[in-house]
């Protein structure tokens, strides 16, 4: 019996599979999380500097002067002592408990954020992986799941959804639905265009009525890379709860820290989390809505 064959045909070992994957997958994520948001300010940094030409000393000497900088160079070291990560304390979840949760040089502390990531990104992509089976669309939205996890881990520590992140996820949905993988292509393509319409004219009318900007361009492209994987039918569901959820703990969070007036707070986890749900159960979501309304 070859590997793929394996794979297919042992439920315990696919999953079990995709679980170790998605450790290696989770860690990498971690890196992901932290460079990409230092990447896009070196990059704006180098952009001024084009447009309105001449060299800022400062800005030079602390950071472009850096060595190069992605999402593989320089490894990863201890942001306190300067320690090289060794590929032994590299090794997801399992680093972090022989460490004590403690860099080995200097002892300081590690945040617990690494390995938390590492095991929910494991845990949903086994999720995933047992709710779609074995075969291509597995692998299709297995890479969904993740980029989804990193954008909203982005978003939620930064406040920005990368456009490297969210247009090529919209293309890629658009792709797969080519040879229709979870959707039609006319769904498909309708659902990116809805999707980013929809957030877009909402921004619109909001800020015509109240002078404010109630979220960023990145929220319309996240929730049109729903609609581009998922299709637009899931979309009136996806922005219903996001909305929801945003809304009931933003106000939680004004109650817990006494706030008088709203905070801004990051909208992309909520569209990540409720698009994942909606393109998860699609099918069920769909019908639940059909028969609700008397669409059948």
């Amino acid at each position: 019996m070859d590997f793929i064959t394996l794979l297919k045909e042992n439920t315990v070992f696919f999953l079990s599979f995709v679980g170790i994957i998605s450790l290696l997958v989770g860690s990498f994520l971690n890196a992901a999380i932290y460079r990409i948001p230092i990447m896009l300010q070196r990059g704006w940094r180098e952009e001024c500097q084009e447009v309105f030409g001449g060299e800022n000393p400062e800005i030079l000497k602390n950071h472009d002067s850096e060595k190069k900088f992605n999402l593989f160079v320089p490894r990863s070291q201890c942001p306190h002592c300067g320690h090289m990560i060794t590929a032994m304390e590299n090794i997801p979840v399992i680093s972090y408990l022989f460490l004590g949760g403690k860099c080995s040089s200097c002892k300081t502390g590690i945040s617990i954020q690494y390995p938390l990531i590492e095991l929910f990104t494991a845990l949903l992509s086994v999720f995933v992986a047992w709710k779609v089976g074995f075969g291509w669309q597995t692998l299709a939205a297995l890479i969904f799941t993740w980029t989804l996890i990193t954008l909203s881990l982005i978003d939620a520590k930064t406040m920005l959804l990368p456009d490297n992140l969210t247009i090529p996820l919209m293309w890629l949905g658009i792709a797969v639905n080519y040879q229709h993988l979870f959707v039609g292509l006319q769904s498909s393509v309708l659902g990116a265009m809805i999707g980013y319409m929809s957030l877009w004219t909402l921004f619109h009318v909001f800020r015509l009525i109240t002078g404010k900007e109630g979220m960023g361009y990145g929220d319309f492209k996240i929730l049109a890379a729903v609609g581009a994987w998922g299709g637009w039918q899931i979309l009136p569901f996806t922005i219903f709860v996001a909305s929801l959820l945003g809304s009931v703990l933003g106000i939680l969070w004004m109650l817990i820290q006494r706030q008088k007036e709203s905070q801004p707070i990051p909208f992309g986890p909520w569209l990540a989390l409720a698009g994942f749900i909606g393109f998860i159960w699609r099918n069920e979501i769909i019908d639940f809505m059909n028969s609700y309304f008397g669409l059948n």
